[in-house]
């Protein structure tokens, strides 16, 4: 639900969107997913939905029709300009290959050709399946690895900054950033900004603009915090 709604975000924005890796689960649902988004100021958008995600419903999986909470993390990584240098031990690397399944692009075949990359140092894990061939499944790894440990640097500049503040919120399970209500009724709720939302149906298409400008006016106000 939580893919469907920012890749329709994108699409209205005119953002272009590459899926990277796609891990289904084991019983229904997304275990994981890996996608880019390409577009004009698309990581600064994106930074306001990093956290969190709570969804409350009435499960389509359970017979009794319980009502059930799920919980999805979302992370945001930039691109990184071939530029910018972030430097890589090759011994630091551990690199599997597997083979390609579920959706994850429609090249999937029943060769080993994708590609997991563990940074052991950090333990950080970057995979691709959806390309053709292990090279390029390698390549596009090694670019969300390298974007991923630029964004740990960034993240751990502003932990230290943040640590003389003692103003950071840790972001774990029980501390979601935003609700989607589905049962016993229906509202879309902002915890950070305390923006909410009557319209689900609206918002899971997509319309998620008031969350992200309200979240990023907020910052602004509190010094890019």
């Amino acid at each position: 639900m939580l893919l469907r709604m920012y890749l329709r975000w994108a699409e209205k924005r005119g953002f272009k969107t590459e899926m990277i890796d796609y891990q289904e689960g084991e019983e229904a649902g997304i275990k994981s997913v890996t996608f880019n988004v390409k577009g004009e100021y698309a990581y600064g958008y994106l930074t306001a939905e990093v956290g969190v995600h709570r969804l409350v419903r009435i499960s389509p999986f359970d017979a009794a029709k319980r009502r059930h909470t799920s919980f999805a993390s979302v992370f945001v990584f930039p691109e990184i300009d071939e530029e910018v240098k972030v430097e890589i031990n090759e011994k630091d690397l551990r690199i599997d290959t597997y083979r390609s399944s579920g959706r994850g692009g429609q090249h999937v075949n029943v060769t080993d050709s994708a590609v997991r990359i563990t940074h052991l140092p950090t333990g950080i894990v970057a995979q691709c399946q959806n390309e053709r061939s292990q090279h390029k499944n390698k390549d596009v790894a090694m670019k969300v690895l390298r974007a991923r440990l630029y964004d740990l640097r960034l993240r751990e500049q502003q932990e230290r900054f943040d640590a003389m503040h003692d103003e950071k919120k840790e972001i774990a399970w029980g501390s979601q950033i935003r609700s989607y209500v589905f049962q016993p009724y229906r509202l879309i709720k902002d915890h950070r900004t305390k923006v909410e939302i009557g319209d689900v149906d609206r918002v899971m298409d997509g319309d998620i603009e008031p969350f992200i400008k309200a979240f990023l006016l907020s910052r602004r106000k509190n010094g890019g915090k």
